[in-house]
């Protein structure tokens, strides 16, 4: 199949993302939420679903749903209710699922995420509904049987349901690390796929561009990170082209992805809501929120990441990508911002964790929490190079090592101690500049006859001989004036 016949069709994606919430206890019950332990002890009759058990909501599940639905621009449900929602898993104890159906807490939202060309765009939030997590099978543990660990069993989730308004794989990667970072700043979810916090299933159709009408769309379930959506996404419009060109059509269904071949495969055939057979949860009476409930939650709503990109862009006169790269992470930019309290080169600061810090971080596979150094001593040795007292590569070659072994060492005490400071005597800079200049008499005519990028070469020279000590600007200027009277 040609790229042209490709480009024909556009693809129409939504995505189901399920956030499992950081709370101390389950949904429903006071059975431990935290990760690990030995299978099948964070339980209880409760979350068993024993007969004449009853849940009770967990408080922090509703705070946090709305937490999420404001930072994401929904409306607040102020009348609510759960819902059972029927199936049969293995690892599903009560043979339903607490969810919410008809009447979600959140709704009507939009997350913006920024395109590679530039642009933005606003893709809109259908839902964000509160349910309780399954247990989980374990089908390598055996070589006859599946095992079964029932300790997730009732950890509290919120899904996020967006409407189909994205159209590559590419806009579905931006969302999703748009709603992970969300979640993180407001500190109530992880957002690890690989540890199945946050897990993405992705409902995927076809149709010709300038067609209204919706295609057939098949669910791909559990995607596990980031790439793997984008993988899915690329692969299944790509295959249901293929099927729609031969002159077949599109069967629902839900399909698994392989990230090893990069293909999907249908799992089953595609549930739809009767097969769920909802009904409210009568167990649970409705939820009642006050407004005054919402605005105090709020009230405790951090700074996020749009806010803070705006920020950096208007205050500290960062470009849009530096606001962009130093938001990923709330840690990063609350640093950034303590190094602001202490050097006014914004600029450098913001180039400084974008690229020494992230390549150590990177290296070490840590977040910004494992990062040793305070920013205190970043921002002072930032203004040592400003004030002339210091080169950037012996800066970022020499010292910042030294800083990261010992992070309680202040920089002009390691400058001291490793002796790279820059020494400002005129002579001793003259004196490398004319030995230079003496050693490459032929580049020095090249350099007289036009080719004045060959001032990099003699710098290069000057900065081996001095071995970093010198004044980069004040050597550049007086490397230029030998050199037109050499």
């Amino acid at each position: 199949m040609t790229g042209k016949v490709y480009s024909r069709y556009e693809a129409v994606i939504g995505l189901e993302v399920h956030a499992q919430l950081s709370t101390q206890s389950k949904a429903f019950s006071t059975d431990p939420a935290a990760f690990g332990g030995l299978p099948n002890t964070h339980v209880s009759p409760v979350s068993l679903g024993h007969p004449g058990t009853l849940p009770v909501v967990n408080e922090k599940l509703l705070e946090y749903a709305v937490k999420m639905g404001l930072a994401t621009h929904c409306s607040i449900r102020k009348e609510s209710f759960f819902a059972r929602k029927n199936y049969f898993y293995a690892d599903l104890p009560k043979g339903y699922q607490i969810t919410q159906d008809t009447m979600p807490v959140c709704y009507d939202g939009f997350i913006r995420i920024s395109l590679k060309d530039g642009s933005h765009k606003q893709l809109r939030i259908h839902r964000i509904h509160m349910e309780e997590d399954a247990g989980k099978s374990m089908h390598d543990q055996d070589q006859h049987n599946s095992l079964i660990d029932l300790n997730r069993a009732g950890v509290p989730l919120i899904e996020i349901v967006s409407e189909p308004d994205i159209r590559s794989g590419e806009e579905a990667g931006l969302y999703l690390a748009e709603v992970r970072r969300i979640l993180r700043y407001l500190e109530i979810c992880d957002g690890n796929m690989e540890e199945g916090s946050m897990r993405c299933d992705a409902n995927i159709s076809v149709r010709l561009k300038g067609e209204a009408r919706l295609g057939t769309r098949c669910e791909v379930k559990n995607l596990n990170s980031i790439r793997n959506v984008q993988r899915a996404i690329d692969f299944e419009a790509r295959r249901q082209i293929d099927i729609l060109e031969s002159g077949g059509s599109i069967e629902q269904h839900t399909l698994n992805f392989d990230p090893d071949s990069g293909e999907t495969t249908p799992l089953r055939a595609k549930e739809t809501a009767n097969d769920y057979r909802y009904f409210p949860e009568p167990d649970m009476p409705p939820l009642l929120l006050t407004e005054e409930y919402i605005q105090e939650i709020r009230a405790t709503l951090p700074m996020l990441p749009e806010e803070w990109q705006q920020k950096l862009i208007n205050e500290y006169s960062l470009p849009e990508y530096d606001a962009q790269v130093l938001t990923e992470s709330k840690r990063m930019v609350l640093y950034f911002e303590s190094m602001t309290a202490e050097t006014r080169n914004y600029k450098a600061a913001a180039n400084w964790l974008m690229g020494p810090v992230k390549s150590f971080l990177n290296e070490e596979g840590l977040g910004m929490a494992g990062f040793p150094v305070p920013a205190a001593s970043l921002a002072g040795l930032i203004n040592l190079i400003d004030e002339g007292k210091l080169n950037y590569s012996v800066a970022a070659q020499t010292v910042f090592p030294a800083m990261l072994k010992d992070t309680s060492a202040g920089p002009a005490s390691l400058i001291e101690k490793l002796g790279v400071g820059i020494d400002n005597s005129a002579d001793q800079l003259t004196g490398f500049i004319e030995e230079v200049i003496a050693r490459y008499p032929d580049k020095v005519k090249q350099y007289q006859s036009g080719k004045k990028g060959l001032i990099g070469m003699f710098m290069g020279e000057v900065m081996k001989l001095s071995k970093g000590k010198i004044d980069p600007k004040a050597a550049n200027r007086l490397m230029a004036e030998k050199l037109e009277k050499a």
